[in-house]
Order: C-alpha cells, then sequence, then structure tokens
C-alpha cells in the first residue's frame, strides 16, 4: 500500500504543495490536514489525543515494534534507547537529528515542515524513556520551513504546558557530513561539525560530556505514534523484518518528483506508479542517495523496500531517497557530478578523503570528456580498494560504494568512453539531481 502526501520539485529551494491526491492509503506519519501549513498544536491533539508519558516500558514497545532508525543506519531503536538509559555517565541529551545534509533528499524537512509536533512528541517520550536532562533539535540551515514550524512548534507546546521538557532549535551547518552522529556532537559542543571514528561513541560521551541519544526526526515520528497505538499496529504494515512504513523521496526521470510515505514492502515500480510513472524509458534507479548505489532498471523494478531484500542485492534505501535515470541520460556523467560534490565536502581530516575523492572524481571526470583510456578503470577500482575504510570517517566509503556500483551497472559505458568518446551530457548542466547544497561553514 502507498501513500502520497507531499510533492515537490527538487530543483526549486524548498518543498511546493500540489493540490490533494486521490489513490491514497495507509497515511501514518503524513495523515492529516491537507495543506501547505504545519499542523498546529490543538489539531495536532484533536487529531491523535494526548500521547502517553515516556518510560521503561516504552523502551520495551520499540524492541517489540522492530523500529529501525530512519536516517540511513537502520539501527534497532530500542536497543539504542537502552544502551543510552544504562549509561552511568551524567543524565543523558536527546537530540532530534534533522540536519538532512543530503541534497536529493527532502524526507526530513518535509516532515518537520508539516508535522512538527509528532517529531516533538518522539523528541519528549525519549527524554522520559532514559530520563534525559536536555532535548535539542538540530535542523539543517538550509531547512527554513521546518526550522520555523519546529520553533514555532515548541513555542506552542511551553505556551500550553504540553510537556515538561524544552526543546532548543540549534542550526546544523550546510554541510553534507554535519549530520553523521560524531558531527553533531563536535557541533553541539562549540566546535566544528565534522566527523571523527574516535571512542567514545556519543552514546557514551556526546554532548557536554553526558551520554546522547541520537535520533533521526522520522525515527522520532514513529516513536510518538507506536507510543500511542502500540508495536502489533506498527508492524500491521511493511514485512516482518522491516515492518512498518518509510518516507522516500522520488525524483529524476519519473512525472512527479515527490516525497511519498510507503510500506516497507512495497516494490520500487510501484513507488515510481505511485508518483505518476516514468517520463520516458528508465536505465538504472538510484538507491540511498549520494551514498547509495545505481541498481539497474530491469532490477530495480520487483525489488521490495525490505532490508534482508535490498541486503542481498548489495542495496539499501540509506537515506530513503528513489531517483530514475533515464536513457537519455548518462549514468557515469551524474555519478562523476555527484563524486566531485562529495570530493569538495571533506572535511580535510585525512589523506583518504583530501587526495582520494578528489582523484577518483577528477578520473571520472576525464572518462565522461573522453581524455582516458582502458587504464584508467583499472586505476579507478585500485584507488577505490586503497581508500575503503581507512578515513577518519566514512565519508570515503559512502563515495566508493556509489563509484563501485556505477562501475558495474555502466560498465558498457564506460568502455565507451574509455574508448576516447566523450560523453554528450558530461559538459550540460544535470536535470535530474537538485542543487548540491555545500557551504564553507563547519559551525
Amino acid at each position: 500500500m502507498l501513500a502520497t502526501r507531499r510533492s515537490l520539485d527538487p530543483r526549486e529551494p524548498g518543498p511546493q504543495w500540489p493540490p490533494a491526491q486521490s489513490g491514497t492509503a495507509c497515511w501514518r506519519l503524513l495523515s492529516g490536514p491537507a495543506g501547505p501549513d504545519a499542523e498546529s498544536l490543538p489539531d495536532h491533539l484533536q487529531r491523535l489525543g494526548r500521547r502517553p508519558t515516556g518510560g521503561a516500558w516504552l523502551v520495551d514497545v520499540l524492541d517489540a515494534s522492530n523500529l529501525r532508525g530512519r536516517g540511513g543506519a537502520a539501527f534497532p531503536t530500542g536497543r539504542k534507547w537502552r544502551s543510552v538509559a544504562a549509561e552511568t555517565n551524567g543524565d543523558p541529551v536527546v537530540v532530534v537529528n534533522l540536519a538532512e545534509g543530503e541534497p536529493a533528499s527532502f524526507k526530513d524537512q518535509t516532515l518537520g515542515a508539516l508535522r512538527p509536533h509528532l517529531i516533538l512528541d518522539g523528541a519528549a517520550l525519549a527524554v522520559e524513556s532514559v530520563a534525559a536532562s536536555r532535548a535539542i533539535v538540530y535542523v539543517g540551515r538550509a531547512h527554513a520551513a521546518a526550522r520555523d514550524a519546529l520553533r514555532f512548534a515548541a513555542r506552542e507546546r511551553r505556551r500550553h504546558k504540553a510537556d515538561e521538557c524544552r526543546f532548543d532549535i540549534v542550526d546544523a551547518p550546510d554541510r553534507y557530513v554535519a549530520g553523521e552522529t560524531s558531527a553533531l556532537v563536535n557541533r553541539l559542543n562549540g566546535g566544528p561539525s565534522k566527523p571523527t571514528m574516535t571512542p567514545p561513541r556519543p552514546h557514551q560521551v556526546g554532548v557536554s560530556g553526558r551520554p546522547t541519544l541520537i535520533q533521526n526526526a522520522e525515527t522520532m515520528a514513529h516513536v510518538a505514534l507506536i507510543a500511542r497505538y502500540g508495536p502489533e499496529w506498527f508492524r500491521q504494515v511493511g514485512t516482518p523484518e522491516s515492518p512498518g512504513t518509510a518516507l522516500l523521496t522520488v525524483l529524476g526521470g519519473v512525472a512527479r518528483p515527490t516525497v511519498i510515505e510507503v510500506d516497507r514492502g512495497t516494490t520500487v515500480g510501484a513507488v515510481i506508479d505511485a508518483v505518476g510513472g516514468l517520463t520516458g524509458a528508465a536505465q538504472a534507479v538510484l538507491l540511498g542517495g549520494y551514498f547509495g548505489t545505481w541498481v539497474p532498471a530491469a532490477d530495480a523494478w520487483n525489488l521490495r523496500l525490505d532490508d534482508q531484500v535490498l541486503a542481498g542485492h548489495a542495496t539499501s534505501l540509506g537515506c530513503g531517497v528513489v531517483l530514475v535515470l533515464p536513457t537519455v541520460s548518462c549514468g557515469l556523467a551524474e555519478t562523476a557530478r555527484i563524486l566531485r560534490y562529495l570530493a569538495g565536502e571533506s572535511a580535510g581530516q585525512c589523506g583518504p578523503c583530501v587526495f582520494g575523492l578528489d582523484a577518483i572524481a577528477s578520473a571520472m571526470e576525464r572518462a565522461v570528456h573522453g581524455r582516458a583510456d582502458a587504464s584508467e578503470r583499472d586505476r579507478l577500482i585500485r584507488w577505490a580498494g586503497q581508500i575503503s575504510h581507512r578515513g577518519a570517517c566514512h565519508h570515503p566509503d559512502g563515495a566508493v560504494r556509489l563509484l563501485n556500483s556505477a562501475l558495474r551497472v555502466f560498465e558498457r559505458d564506460l568502455a565507451l568512453h574509455l574508448g576516447r568518446r566523450p560523453c554528450r551530457y558530461a559538459r550540460v548542466a544535470s536535470t535530474l539531481l537538485p542543487p548540491a547544497r555545500g557551504g564553507t561553514e563547519w559551525q
């Protein structure tokens, strides 16, 4: 079952609200008033009622629901909450992560702009369940609609005394890696929003040196509903391994670039049909955004959005991006653009990222411009192996994952380009990818 609720043009600076669409079903996160404005607290309470009070019981409920994080890592939510609650290094801190630095993703900012109280409900439940002393909402600086809606919602809740906890709304720098958990902690502790792989991890020592629960905004919204309706309700849709619904950003060669809510068992083909179908023949689908993988269209169409099924095809849903590549576009040219952007988003902390990403982006650019020979492919494969899992953070690993999938899926195109045949799409602006955000500041 599918629920189309929010359409947008990812090439424009922010979501746009279309007329309500018919044929929708199973709305959960995006259920509620159909309009461009955020749902008010009175309307939220009238629709859903007051939330229960959080506690240890909710951690058990989250375990039973099998809710996994919707930020990309898909870590079991109940297990994460339990580990934070068990730490004794001071009172915990709860952080809602709505940085959403992925240029192709609009799902979290859409949810924040429309249903801020659902997100804040989940955060308040987390504060009560892990006995936290502070709640922070970390919002991407570029996501003005979501930030304004959450700030207004936090003031509403104070005015109506809806929660004992207060919510601090903090800007996240406009950088790709700013939402990574250790980068987030560094930023909230007054440092640059640059990630690190050095222990201890944030759930042990995080914001202000305290145990820190960091949860994606969509995950918090699911928590708010699970607390009201229970784990059995949550598992009524989706699959046993991947229950519930998920928000997706669907863009590229589709009729209506859109944020939609789908059951986790839905196929990629059904998702595309739900947004009006294709604008032309498709050759591949990018799953998971800029750190994702290319999948041939023939393989992707019947692929179910179930974690185990996706893992069996060496891919994952990641940040919830489904980008369709038409046959009239070049996957290698689009990959070169993404790699160049990712190279520019390096935190500059290690050689594999600073020099390695620039090298593979340059090699891919030479290939699509017809300035490389057959040895370039072997060089790309060798460099990818040399920088993978050797960075100061996981940024190079995501870029290598994308590169390896492109070399595999677009192998025939690469052979043509390495025969000194430049790509006709290499010198024109992409009509598929949204403008790559990226600032110069880390704080």
